[in-house]
């Protein structure tokens, strides 16, 4: 298991080093084509400032796009018992517990660091699973706020984000470029489209693809996580057999924060399949029953 887990953040590392590096270039690109080196830095601050706006802000939104409810002990001592028992397990501050009056099955963390953290489960879920799988799920995204699995999710999503808004920008200065040419002759105006078609692609194919890969490798994190916390992979195994079974998509799912939940709460079809946040729930049922017998 443990090597699991170092492969996993050693990938997480690598992927999100490529994506900066393709960032930083595009960057450089700009500032190279408009004859203002200073330009890249400016442009760098701003993508790098965007992310950082959504790191602090990412548990608020998840809640408000959620329509998740805040809860005390009283209002759900089953749900509230198993995450404080958990956390005393991790070693962790408690989270905040929410719960999502949704039917289907799933369960969210979000929150910028274990301080900060947010747990929530949908009615759904509290109907179908008994106590072991409600608590490897629990462990699960406990798993995740341990981890740091949130802080970077929201930083993958910003910066992909913020890539996006640079695409458009370089789209619109070309047409404010008023035919302008560079030292070498060169339309601005062409090279800011060629700058925005290339960031256009990086945000809305390369960047989903980058969001998705990293979230599949943290979803088997935490997997791996859950399971040496509760000493029973069986019980999320489980779990995640029903959701598998009973799963289908909530009524206030976003593709935006599809990768925080357990499960991909939007269910893709064949062709968005490349792009799911999620591995398969067989591979993930298999990795955790081969992890049982090294228990």
């Amino acid at each position: 298991m443990y090597s699991a887990i170092a492969a996993n953040k050693r990938n997480t590392v690598i992927i999100i080093g490529l994506f900066i590096a393709l960032l930083s270039g595009i960057s450089y690109w700009w500032g190279y084509s408009t004859g203002n080196g200073s330009s890249a830095i400016l442009i760098i601050v701003f993508v790098f400032g965007y992310a950082l706006i959504q790191y602090f802000i990412s548990g608020a939104l998840a809640v408000a796009m959620s329509g998740a409810v805040p809860i005390q002990k009283s209002d759900n001592p089953r749900l509230w018992r198993i995450v404080e028992n958990l956390s005393i397990t991790e070693g962790i501050p408690m989270p905040k517990v929410y719960i999502i009056p949704d039917d289907a099955p799933n369960a969210f963390a979000t929150g910028r660091d274990p301080k900060h953290a947010i747990v929530a489960a949908t009615t759904g879920l509290l109907a179908i699973m008994d106590d072991k799988e409600l608590e490897g799920v629990m462990a699960h995204e406990l798993g995740h706020v341990k981890n740091y699995d949130i802080r970077v999710s929201t930083i993958v999503f910003g910066l992909v984000s913020a890539v996006g808004i640079l695409a458009d920008m370089a789209i619109r200065a070309a047409f404010f470029s008023g035919g302008r040419r560079d030292e070498n002759g060169n339309s601005l105006g062409a090279a800011l489209i060629l700058i925005g078609m290339v960031a256009s692609i990086v945000a809305f194919l390369i960047g989903p693809l980058v969001s998705a890969a990293v979230s599949r490798q943290r979803e088997y994190l935490a997997d791996a996580s859950g399971a040496h916390t509760t000493r029973y992979p069986e019980g999320l195994a489980s779990a995640l057999e029903k959701l598998g079974q009973y799963g289908r998509p909530m009524r206030r799912a976003s593709s935006s924060m599809a990768h925080m939940y357990i499960s991909d709460p939007i269910k893709p079809g064949v062709v968005e399949r490349l792009f799911s946040t999620h591995p398969p729930i067989p591979k993930r049922v298999a990795r955790l029953r081969e992890i049982g017998t090294r228990f």
